[in-house]
């Protein structure tokens, strides 16, 4: 995974078995169609974050995840249950900040609605 354009410091707070979602605004990076569409869902695996080369001398840090099978949706049929969101005017200004941590309440309804099964969390 890579987040927060690559830099490394937000992914040191990420742990090993921590549940990640990617969430998509617009299809395109810094495109203006809106998407709004939670995208992948899965399993950080061990290890530190590590810099990739993605050619043009952009140098990325990225974490390793197991991606689990899951279908894209929708978050506007979430938006009154998720607990992040629910009676928020400007629901979309967290996500501006390229990471942020959601309840074990928004973690599971919004994996159920991608149809992705986490076992239990060993922590």
């Amino acid at each position: 995974m890579q987040v927060c354009h690559g830099k490394a410091a937000p992914l040191r707070r990420i742990k090993p078995e921590d549940r990640v979602i990617y969430y998509s605004p617009t299809l395109e990076f810094r495109g203006r169609e809106k998407f709004q569409m939670f995208t992948a869902i899965g399993i950080v695996k061990p290890g530190e974050p590590y810099s990739f080369d993605m050619g043009g001398g952009f140098r990325p840090f990225r974490r390793d995840v197991a991606w689990l099978p899951a279908r894209e949706v929708s978050i506007l049929p979430l938006l009154a249950v998720l607990e992040l969101t629910a009676g928020v005017g400007n629901w979309g200004y967290p996500f501006r900040f390229g990471l942020l941590a959601i309840n074990d309440h928004d973690l599971q309804i919004i994996a159920g609605a991608m149809g992705a099964e986490f076992t239990e969390k060993s922590d």
